[in-house]
């Protein structure tokens, strides 16, 4: 299992976490809410998991220019 943490705008691979052991309490999931969860996790059906977050560069051109989160895709 992997879980691959990849940015929602830029599509860029931020990390990714691989073993047998993780859980998602170790993760933090266990803190989202339902809603979170389904905005931002999602599970594969060969049980590897997509985590969307923003990534630094992503971050920054937002706080600069806070129009761009406007758009769905705004740094492709």
């Amino acid at each position: 299992m992997s879980v691959n943490y990849v940015c929602k705008h830029c599509h860029t691979l931020i990390g990714r976490v691989e073993g047998s052991e993780i859980d998602e309490t170790r993760l933090g999931f266990h803190l989202l809410t339902e809603a979170e969860r389904h905005e931002y996790i999602k599970v594969h059906t060969n049980g590897d998991v997509t985590v969307r977050m923003t990534c630094d560069f992503c971050t920054e051109a937002i706080q600069m220019h806070p129009e761009l989160s406007l758009l769905s895709s705004p740094l492709q």
